[in-house]
């Protein structure tokens, strides 16, 4: 892997590795090396590689959202009354407290923030909009809900395009 600030080439093993990796995180090196096909030293100089290039950035167990959390999907769009750095900064560490925010981003275009968030139901919902709604320097909120989730990657897909051959 060659280290500069842009993505590092992957060879056969890297992709291999990400792909097992991906698939399951709590796999034994072991057994990493065995679905792979290298032996067990050469795996882990690999996976430490990929560790400390940042391409891998943790483990974690995936969880059940729906469970956990709620059945319903809603994207909602939000703009500030101003766009200043100040107000952004302020905005975005309120919403980082509420539990249902799963995710967000500074957006370009009509809004200033749309945020992904899970909800049980329409009154959870309906809580959620009254306290975004009342962050100071919200002007308007506009929802709309997901009928369906068809693709929701716990990882970017690694595509065999990235590959060099292996050496």
């Amino acid at each position: 892997m060659s280290e500069s600030t842009t993505a590092p080439e992957l060879d056969s093993w890297d992709i291999r590795i990400l792909q097992c990796l991906t698939r399951d995180g709590r796999m034994s090196w072991r057994d990493l090396a065995e679905e792979i096909g290298l032996s067990l030293t050469p795996t882990i100089r690999r996976v430490r590689q990929l560790e400390a290039a940042g391409l891998i950035t943790g483990y974690f167990a995936r969880l059940d959202e729906r469970a956990l959390a709620g059945k319903m999907s809603v994207f909602v769009s939000v703009t500030l009354e101003r766009q200043q750095r100040e107000a952004l900064d302020r905005f975005e560490a309120q919403v980082g407290e509420l539990p249902e925010i799963m995710s967000g981003f500074l957006m370009s275009g009509g809004s200033d923030f749309l945020l992904r968030c899970v909800v049980r139901d329409l009154d959870h919902y309906r809580e959620l909009l009254e306290r975004l709604t009342q962050i100071e320097g919200v002007a308007h909120v506009q929802s709309s809900f997901a009928l369906k989730t068809f693709i929701n990657r716990p990882a970017p897909l690694i595509s065999e395009s990235r590959i060099r051959r292996a050496r």
